[in-house]
């Protein structure tokens, strides 16, 4: 028979609390001066706690108490337990206090120090924390931030959702490839190199070619691939002007792009749960962009 969910039903934090108050005190009557209760509400307790767990968990003598080899154990994860419920409520009580924006590859390219420290300036009572997470939404769907910066092609419809700003397009080069050396390269000149695409958060796509011939593709799956395929030389790779800017590595030269649509820049958030600050750091991110003349057109 399966108690499990009994069990989980029955036991409160309380008793964890309690367990652990008589170890650290050594004795009943300690635990509950710790505890601001009585004597017997915590002997109650912890008798409570070993119906609930169907183990011993105390040895009980006149003069001490000490846990019992199970209690040893289940003590260890009561203290987990109650470090994070801990760690929740703190978590909880700060929320709105912190703003989390989340990005794939280069949050807001070179905008980025300008954004962090107008936000310091303008909202010193939230604190912003940039979360990086190679996935499609930012880190959003997983729970990781409160609004994220997406650039990749995204279905926006379940989310709330804002353009900011468009970025240029650029060629990512190994610095010896003899492309390096010019100002700018033609977006048909592409289609007779191999050219490295991230499929799960990258803004480039073959849809770029609208003619019969196209690159060959080799794909990878993180920032960090992408670059190390790029400076091998084997692999160009094409990106918005953020991931230069963000990205300036040894061996890889960034160049203008010619003739290729730029890249729109959105803020995305959830529906129902947005963030106090969501609409002053949508703001934020429109006049930097519209300061740099790649704010988002009406």
């Amino acid at each position: 028979m399966d108690t499990s969910r009994g069990f989980s039903a029955e036991m409160e934090l309380k008793h964890l609390r309690c367990l652990t108050a008589v170890v650290d005190a050594g004795s009943f009557t300690d635990a509950a001066i710790a505890l601001g209760v009585s004597q017997a509400a915590v002997s109650r307790t912890v008798l409570a706690l070993e119906r609930i767990l169907g183990v011993r968990l105390l040895h009980r003598t006149s003069r001490a108490v000490a846990p019992t080899p199970a209690g040893v154990q289940v003590l260890a994860r009561a203290r987990l337990l109650l470090s994070g419920a801990e760690e929740l409520v703190t978590e909880a009580a700060a929320g709105h206090a912190r703003l989390h924006l989340g990005h794939a590859w280069s949050a807001f390219g070179r905008h980025t120090t300008e954004f962090q420290r107008r936000w310091h300036h303008a909202h010193p009572g939230t604190e912003l924390r940039l979360v990086r997470r190679n996935a499609p939404t930012g880190g959003l769907a997983e729970g990781l931030c409160d609004l994220a910066v997406i650039r990749a092609p995204l279905d926006l419809r379940p989310w709330s959702h804002a353009l900011v700003g468009h970025e240029r397009r650029v060629v990512a080069l190994a610095s010896d490839d003899p492309w390096a050396r010019r100002r700018s390269i033609r977006i048909d000149e592409i289609a007779g190199r191999t050219l490295v695409i991230d499929r799960r958060t990258g803004t480039t796509t073959l849809n770029l070619w609208s003619g019969t011939e196209r690159p060959a593709v080799e794909h990878i799956h993180d920032i960090d691939d992408w670059l190390a395929a790029i400076a091998t030389g084997r692999c160009v790779g094409v990106t918005p002007q953020a991931t230069a800017a963000q990205y300036r590595r040894d061996g890889i030269t960034y160049r203008p792009l010619r003739d290729a649509a730029p890249v729109p820049v959105h803020l995305i958030w959830r529906r129902q749960d947005a963030h106090p600050a969501t609409h002053a750091a949508v703001a934020l991110a429109i006049d930097l962009y519209r300061e740099e003349g790649n704010g988002p057109t009406r």
